[in-house]
């Protein structure tokens, strides 16, 4: 039968739809199945499937097949075009070109384009977009069918095109494993089976080498630098069925076209190891970076200065390491008075006539440092891509980063490249100082660039320990320093810390959901937006994405007339909070950052964005690959952020990778008046005293090298 696509209501990961459909004779009926993924509001299927009687939604349609058509009937035209499936068209313009064109309307849009600038209100540029989105529309549509015939998810299509735009489907037929690294959700398992469907031989160099490199990119999301030869061969070799010998034959030859750099262990005598080319680069120019501050001569201010007599002995040695050391750091957990020392040295320099820059990682930490110091602070990113001013009059303006100090807060979330970056910019002289606790996480990115440079002996330091009264009294702190030394918190807890046990994995997500939206707001006489919840993982469910996805309906469900956008099985809506998941550093958004969807424009096919602690953005709709929602977000993502309330899972199906001692901390210190643990107290106790994965990174021992030689 054929049938237009009305709006769709469920789209699941493995890309399972459910969408409400009309048909001539038979409107407004419900279809189902794997067959339609990638289907969008406005297109005509022809479906073939069985009417069946579901138990909960009643009678609809399981489709086992079906093809996209050309509308053909005025209605249906009109309804394709007022979509939103072709950007620059709206339900006007739509109404519009097919009064002028009638039932030929497609036809002129794909063979006679030009023939559009005789409908009133479009003019050459109108016609360009219209044009482009029309072709663009047409390749992801015949893109789905070549990925569905190498048994692919139609999914990826959009992805795909947009990674790669005209050429997509030759890279598709041509070099497969292009996609990996560039299309989000293409690993190597998938660029292989179209590879070895296409005729690729299972030996063949360019799969053995596209399996190495997969294994360093997966190495580098986990947070490694490198990964010990052994190592990478036995997995490579795991991943493609050939024998560890011919991958290191292959490892030699991308050694050779400098795509890899293999060399032996700096920290595992008679080891081997193998760095990406960029990553390796990167470790070279951070070392190169510090060496060259540590070595320079100081420019600060000397001066004479009143000392904070609220200082203790500790947070005195840091004023002075920081003034008197190009590059210091300055460690400690919560309620050791970190922020008030940073407000001692910020003043000690100013009052000695230099300037200071006081930056974090990300925007809420920015601000969480300005509102602890009562001192503006910016991100790092935005340190970087400060611009002088032309109209100031100056004629050399001095950027954030040329300040006598530049004080980093939460350091633990420098990643390789920014690190890197960040130290580039810093003039010979000046002075940086690392703020961070070094028992939280680490960085998103690849690195441990904190604990690393905290074991090489030429950075001073200092590390905070005493507890002030003050935080002292917090159950949340307490907690957070009992699991710091691997000891379990006060079960249950009170007082602002909650351990509630429960086994099973699905009862842990339906009580984490009743906490956060329910019981938490109403016992607090809150709103449910005051309550986040975080996940160790996105898996599984008591993972971010079934969470999410729960609390996405509950806080803000689909209405008539609100407006909304699936992109792959991700819906959005007017009203969601979301998160950028990779930098951007034209549109000014970094990992991290949250906002709100303020408006969904299917005309424009774009999304608008108040950014909480920066400027308003617009994703194009292809470009909402780079989203997540908020309402659920990993410990990882919620780095340098305090929320006033936090519910969190712990079930033990996370396993050994997720649960331990560093996660835990980093979870519980991000709550500010209450965190409520949902969980089995196995669970628990395991991530207390596994100590957890430690990086690959040889920063420590070759800054160590440098700096001794």
């Amino acid at each position: 039968m054929e049938a237009s696509v009305e709006q769709l209501v469920y789209v699941r990961e493995d890309a399972y739809t459910v969408a409400r459909m009309s048909a001539e004779g038979v409107p407004g009926f419900v279809a189902a199945g794997r067959a339609l993924a990638g289907v969008q509001p406005g297109e005509t299927l022809e479906l073939t499937g069985e009417w069946e009687e579901h138990p909960r939604h009643g009678r609809r349609l399981t489709v086992a097949a079906c093809e996209r058509v050309m509308p053909s009937t005025i209605p249906a035209i009109r309804a394709y075009l007022g979509s939103g499936l072709i950007r620059g068209i709206g339900p006007r313009l739509a109404h519009a070109i097919v009064s002028h064109f009638g039932e030929a309307s497609l036809t002129v849009i794909d063979t006679e384009p030009m023939r559009l600038t005789e409908v009133v209100n479009i003019g050459p540029v109108r016609q360009a977009q219209i044009v482009e989105a029309w072709r663009e529309q047409k390749a992801i549509a015949a893109l789905m069918v070549v990925l569905q015939g190498f048994g692919i998810s139609p999914l990826l299509a959009a992805k795909v095109h947009r990674a790669f735009g005209a050429e997509a489907a030759d890279v598709v037929a041509a070099d497969p494993y292009r996609l990996i690294g560039r299309v989000r959700g293409v690993a190597f398992a998938t660029a292989d089976k179209i590879a070895l469907r296409s005729g690729v031989p299972e030996g063949s160099p360019q799969r053995l080498m596209a399996a190495i490199m997969d294994r360093l990119e997966a190495a580098a999301a986990s947070g490694h630098c490198h990964l010990p030869l052994t190592v990478l061969q036995a997995q490579a070799a795991d991943l493609t069925g050939q024998d560890p010998e011919s991958v290191r034959r292959m490892v030699d030859a991308l050694a050779a076209e400098r795509r890899v750099v293999v060399e032996a262990s700096l920290t595992d005598a008679g080891r081997t190891v193998v760095y990406a080319k960029e990553q390796h680069a990167r470790e070279l120019r951070l070392v190169a970076n510090l060496a060259r501050l540590l070595g320079a001569r100081s420019t600060m201010p000397v001066r004479p200065f009143q000392e904070d007599p609220g200082l203790n002995d500790d947070q005195r040695a840091a004023v002075t390491t920081a003034l008197s050391s190009t590059v210091s750091v300055l460690t400690g957990g919560p309620g050791c008075g970190k922020s008030h020392t940073v407000r001692a040295i910020a003043a000690a320099v100013r009052a000695m006539g230099g300037t200071v820059t006081l930056t974090a990682p990300t925007g809420k930490a920015a601000k969480r440092l300005s509102e602890l110091t009562g001192l503006p602070a910016t991100t790092v990113h935005r340190m970087l891509a400060h611009r002088p001013d032309p109209n100031s009059g100056a004629l050399f303006e001095q950027t954030p980063a040329q300040a006598d100090l530049i004080v980093v807060d939460e350091a633990s979330m420098l990643d390789l490249h920014l690190a890197t970056r960040l130290t580039s910019a810093v003039p010979p002289g000046r002075h940086l100082l690392l703020v961070g606790d070094s028992d939280q996480l680490p960085s998103i990115g690849p690195g441990s660039v904190l604990a690393d440079l905290l074991r090489v002996e030429e950075i001073p330091r200092v590390r905070l320990t005493q507890v002030f009264r003050q935080a002292g009294g917090s159950a949340i702190i307490r907690a957070a320093h009992r699991v710091r030394v691997g000891e379990v918190p006060d079960l249950p807890g009170g007082g602002g810390f909650w351990f509630e046990e429960v086994a099973d994995p699905e009862e842990v997500a339906r009580r984490v959901v009743h906490l956060a939206t329910e019981a938490i707001p109403r016992k607090q006489r809150i709103t449910p937006g005051q309550v986040q919840v975080l996940c160790p993982t996105r898996k599984g469910a008591a993972g971010t994405a079934a969470i999410g996805r729960v609390l996405q309906e509950r806080r803000n469900p689909a209405q008539d007339g609100k407006a909304e956008h699936w992109s792959g099985d991700s819906v959005f809506r007017v009203g969601d909070r979301v998160m950028p998941i990779r930098n951007n550093y034209d549109k000014g958004v970094f990992n991290g950052e949250t906002g709100t969807i303020t408006e969904i424009n299917t005309e424009e096919r774009l999304v608008e964005i108040a950014i909480d602690d920066g400027d308003p953005v617009t994703y194009g709709f292809d470009e909402l690959d780079d989203l997540t929602h908020a309402y659920a977000i990993s410990v990882h993502r919620a780095q340098g952020s305090e929320y006033p309330f936090v519910v969190a899972p712990l079930v033990a199906e996370y396993g050994g990778v997720m649960l331990h001692r560093r996660l835990l901390y980093t979870l519980v210190t991000r709550a500010r008046s209450w965190v409520v643990l949902v969980g089995a107290r196995d669970a628990l106790e395991t991530a207390v005293h596994r100590l957890g994965p430690r990086r690959n990174t040889a920063l420590a021992p070759r800054l160590a090298l440098t700096l001794r030689s």
